[in-house]
């Protein structure tokens, strides 16, 4: 689904997939909870846009069992993403909240805004897959800098497809970090 604003107006436009013959009725639902979602965030997020001012395109996917809701095209976009992502954050927080509160059901929904959450998922896959290189050649386990959960889950999937090397998070909150180990 994508949703196009331009300080007011929107336009609407929903693209699902069809279901195959052996698909149960259990995955359409789960899909389709998942569209319901997207679209609940979309027009939380569209509003927001619309109070803020600001222009954007929200697109409106499934990748898994999880909405993701993106949002580009508009300027000063990167305000909504703030230093580090904490804005990012704290926008998906509260777009997540907006649709429990309309479906009753926690949201497991990713937002991304003018592509940084993207860019960052592919600079820390190269992060993970480099550290799990440098530590095969040395045999010696390497720290990494603090992350989110949501970082150290990127790294830890890209170390896990480099094979003689694994990898484990250790450290508390806002501290916690990936460490890579031989083996």
């Amino acid at each position: 689904m994508t949703v196009e604003t331009d300080g007011g107006d929107a336009t609407v436009a929903t693209t699902t997939a069809s279901a195959g013959p052996d698909t149960g009725d259990v995955v359409n639902d789960a899909e389709e909870a998942l569209i319901e979602e997207g679209e609940i965030a979309g027009d939380y997020l569209e509003q927001l846009l619309d109070v803020l001012d600001f222009d954007g395109d929200i697109d409106l996917d499934v990748e898994g069992d999880r909405a993701v809701v993106s949002i580009d095209g508009g300027r000063d976009l990167t305000k909504l993403v703030g230093r580090n992502g904490e804005v990012l954050d704290a926008l998906q927080e509260l777009t997540r909240l907006a649709v429990q509160q309309a479906t009753g059901v926690r949201s497991r929904l990713m937002l991304d805004v003018a592509g940084w959450r993207a860019k960052r998922r592919s600079e820390l896959s190269e992060l993970g897959a480099a550290a799990a290189q440098r530590v095969l050649d040395s045999g010696e386990p390497e720290s990494l800098a603090p992350m989110t959960p949501f970082e150290r889950k990127i790294v830890h999937d890209a170390v896990a497809a480099v094979e003689g090397v694994s990898s484990e998070s250790e450290g508390v909150e806002p501290n916690r970090h990936v460490v890579v180990v031989p083996g």
